[in-house]
């Protein structure tokens, strides 16, 4: 008898077959009869498992009827081929997308309105989204005609009454329980794990509801939220555990009718006789009573370095008239606080003064939108005791052109809200923002992006880098 020892894949039918029929090199009939019925099952079970296999994937291809559902594996992918759509055919709205606004009960948002700074602070954009959907034709009553809903949470408006900011400890629990009630009371959150549901994070650093930047790492964006989409003022250039997650940047709220109100009271001949302004927080000790440092000492530095000269317009105290500053200046700093983010940079734009930003790696809102680099200058936190000499570079090499591109009005309405949504502006530009991450931030490098100057020199602004820095009262008036 032959021993086979290994048989291959082309023999092995021929190897089953040999070792039934031979038994000790005798025919066997009952072993034939074994064969025969092995061959039979063998060959039954192989066409019910394919068989079987076919009608389970096709059946799995068809969808439930759940109405309009769709494909939410990037979650904003719509929102960018809408963003596409609208500015390829500029008097396109949303294409066709519609949004369910949640009737929540009135504790959850209009109650907080009682205080009137709820609608009118810089991280108002939660009120003004929501009252702008209300009046706009992208909503829907139907959700089941909904492509994205909206959860209506005013998370702001708890004001402190220590210090008069708002107070986010609150902010976790209330948007816990909405998610609960929206859950249970209909089948849409559900479906999705909230992929399509849209909320509103404007404050200092996004979902992470903290307005100090270690301590809203440490809490990182509530697990219940991660699936969802967040419209926020808070975006860095690099990766950052508030933005981990799918987001939508949107400008800081300033209200369209104070700066109409002040376009109207300026003067006439609308000179600008302040060379550089900031009004605001400066503390000359950054260093705080809970140990961290304001702006990363930068607003401390522009203090030291420039208070007593007269080309800096420079104001620790609160004015109401503040916006008449900003439409008498050419230059409006624009330094981080907590956050790098300001309302500054919106105003500034609105009443024509050229934004300086001072804040490492911060992501600018509407840049599909507004040319940033043509309308503002970005310092290095590192570089401000070199304002002087770069503000005095751009004054007397290209401050018209700036000026021009800075006063195209698309660049105002792009960052403004309104009552009702209007085309161009900060609701309407598309998929209800003005940049759509779509998980790009993903691939963004680990540490910070090296900080551009616009529209300078780069040669001059290594010169200066190399000289000695020179002193603010020395320029000219």
């Amino acid at each position: 008898m032959v021993d086979f020892k290994r048989s291959t894949s082309i023999n092995r039918g021929y190897y089953v077959k040999m070792k039934l029929l031979n038994n000790h090199g005798r025919t066997n009939t009952k072993s034939l009869f074994c064969y025969k019925y092995f061959k039979c099952v063998l060959w039954a079970s192989l066409f019910l498992y394919f068989f079987s296999s076919y009608f389970i994937t096709t059946s799995s291809n068809k969808q439930i009827s759940l109405p309009k559902t769709n494909n939410f594996i990037s979650k904003s992918r719509a929102l960018l081929e809408s963003n596409a759509t609208v500015l390829q055919y500029p008097k396109a709205s949303f294409n066709n997308m519609k949004i369910y606004v949640y009737n929540l009960p009135s504790s959850y948002n209009t109650d907080w309105l009682s205080n009137k700074r709820c609608s009118s602070h810089l991280f108002a954009a939660e009120v003004a989204i929501h009252k702008a959907l209300l009046n706009s034709d992208v909503r829907t009553v139907d959700p089941l005609q909904a492509d994205f809903f909206f959860v209506p949470v005013y998370l702001s408006c708890n004001f402190s009454t220590v210090n008069g900011f708002p107070s986010m400890g609150h902010a976790r629990p209330l948007l816990s329980s909405a998610v609960q009630l929206i859950s249970s009371t209909m089948p849409f959150w559900n479906r999705t794990q909230g992929a399509d549901h849209i909320f509103i994070a404007s404050h200092d650093f996004g979902a992470c509801f903290h307005s100090v930047e270690e301590l809203a790492i440490a809490d990182g964006i509530p697990e219940f939220m991660k699936n969802s989409i967040m419209l926020q003022t808070f975006g860095v250039s690099f990766r950052h555990p508030c933005q981990a997650e799918e987001n939508v940047l949107i400008p800081p709220y300033i209200s369209p009718i104070s700066l109409k109100s002040t376009l109207v009271k300026a003067s006439g001949n609308g000179k600008r006789d302040i060379f550089a302004f900031f009004r605001g927080k400066m503390e000359v000790h950054p260093k705080n009573i809970s140990g961290q440092f304001y702006s990363k000492g930068v607003r401390s530095a522009i203090w030291h370095k420039f208070s007593r000269n007269r080309k800096f317009h420079l104001k620790r105290e609160r004015f109401e008239g503040y916006q008449t500053e900003i439409k008498r200046s050419v230059f409006c700093l624009c330094p981080l606080g907590w956050a790098p983010w300001s309302p500054r940079i919106v105003e500034s734009v609105a009443l024509g003064c050229i934004p300086v930003i001072i804040a490492d790696g911060i992501r600018l809102p509407c840049s599909e939108i507004i040319p940033w680099s043509k309308i503002s200058i970005t310092v290095a936190e590192k570089d401000v005791g070199k304002l002087g000499k770069i503000l005095k570079h751009v004054a007397a090499t290209n401050l018209t052109r700036i000026q021009k591109n800075l006063w195209d009005p698309v660049n105002r309405r792009a960052l403004l809200y309104n009552d009702e949504i209007q085309q161009g502006d900060a609701t309407w530009q598309p998929g209800l923002g003005c940049h759509v991450s779509s998980m790009l931030w993903d691939q963004a490098p680990t540490g910070p992006m090296e900080v551009w100057n616009t529209d300078l020199d780069v040669n001059f602004v290594q010169r200066i880098g190399q000289e000695t820095e020179c002193d603010g009262a020395s320029l000219p008036a």
